[in-house]
């Protein structure tokens, strides 16, 4: 909990020194925090939480107005792109189960597949669903993205195969899922 207050600080003072790179790291943090499904419906709580205690450790109005609209503005961008972020294709590895995955997988369109099991973007920030299953221990979720990538669909106009594009966004997937794959 120290290591977590720490963060807040230094993220409140950086948001005013430096609000362009606080944008980007604020969402790489709501991604993460869409990997490990955490509910938006706690910020609002931690917020005033957070705020509270700053009003026991200081009288300075400005300071807490400062402290409270900064931190405010990192909780919205962080709800926002958690609910971005959380796609279907995220709750099913959430979910670590292969049913749920091959029923979201089943949504995407047919030339958008392999996008939506490679790659989740909300601003300039993006990760991989892929990758997070196999880093996350959802292994059953990573096994059925890998089985739907690496199989050969067609309709009347073209074949449809993942493997290219499983490679160019993971050209060490071999290498990553033997380092962290049972």
């Amino acid at each position: 909990l120290h290591l977590i207050a720490t963060k807040i600080m230094d993220m409140t003072i950086d948001l005013y020194r430096n609000p362009v790179k606080m944008v980007d790291d604020i969402s790489a943090l709501g991604l993460r925090h869409v990997g490990y499904a955490i509910p938006t419906e706690l910020f609002g709580p931690f917020v005033s939480a957070c705020i509270e205690v700053a009003q026991t450790v200081t009288k300075d109005e400005v300071a807490i107005e400062a402290f409270r609209w900064s931190l405010g503005l990192i909780s919205k961008s962080l709800v926002r792109t958690i609910l971005e972020g959380s796609t279907i294709v995220m709750k099913a590895i959430n979910a670590n189960c292969k049913k749920q995955m091959n029923r979201a997988i089943a949504c995407a369109p047919r030339g958008d597949r392999a996008a939506w099991m490679l790659t989740v973007q909300v601003g300039t920030q993006r990760i991989s669903p892929l990758l997070w299953s196999v880093e996350s221990g959802g292994i059953e979720a990573a096994s059925a993205i890998l089985k739907d990538l690496l199989t050969i669909r067609a309709d009347r106009d073209r074949y449809y195969y993942g493997a290219d594009e499983l490679f160019a966004r993971h050209s060490d997937i071999i290498h990553t899922l033997s380092n962290h794959a049972p």
